[in-house]
């Protein structure tokens, strides 16, 4: 019963939180617990303590991988320089697209938010239509709103 049991009359009886004729599949749902706080990401499901991500594009242990989907710098990219700089595919498009999220100018890159607070921060260098740099920041706070600092 792959000692999460006990045979009785060569049938196992699992201990609570495993189940399965050899007490091999485990009910515990930690391990498929994605960064996010869901379960396989919200794009899978948790059997026997692993995840089978349902969603193809997503892999890995808590289906987080995803190597065809864009990064979060080129996502946001278009709605940052509409937002920021007024140009950009969605310029037209900006205040119906683009209000998603909270945004802060800084006046230099040494402004910007550095690695080591507690929300995930993304480090963001992206070009503009004009073939020049601009440089941002992304991060989601606990309430899950997403705060975006550019470089004037």
């Amino acid at each position: 019963c792959t000692g999460n049991g006990i045979c009785k009359c060569r049938v196992c009886e699992c201990f609570p939180n495993f189940t399965g004729s050899a007490c091999d599949c485990s009910l515990d749902t930690t391990p498929c617990m994605a960064s996010n706080g869901q379960i396989c990401n919200g794009r899978g499901t948790c059997e026997c303590g692993t995840c089978n991500c349902t969603d193809p594009k997503f892999q890995g242990p808590t289906c987080e991988m995803c190597q065809t989907c864009l990064g979060v710098c080129a996502e946001h990219k278009d709605c940052v320089q509409c937002r920021a700089f007024g140009k950009g595919e969605k310029k037209e498009t900006c205040s119906e697209e683009c209000m998603h999220f909270n945004m802060t100018l800084v006046e230099s890159r040494d402004k910007l938010p550095q690695p080591g607070q507690p929300d995930p921060l993304s480090h963001c260098k992206e070009k503009d239509v004009d073939d020049c740099w601009f440089y941002f920041t992304y991060s989601v706070n606990s309430n899950g709103e997403a705060i975006v600092h550019v470089v004037k």
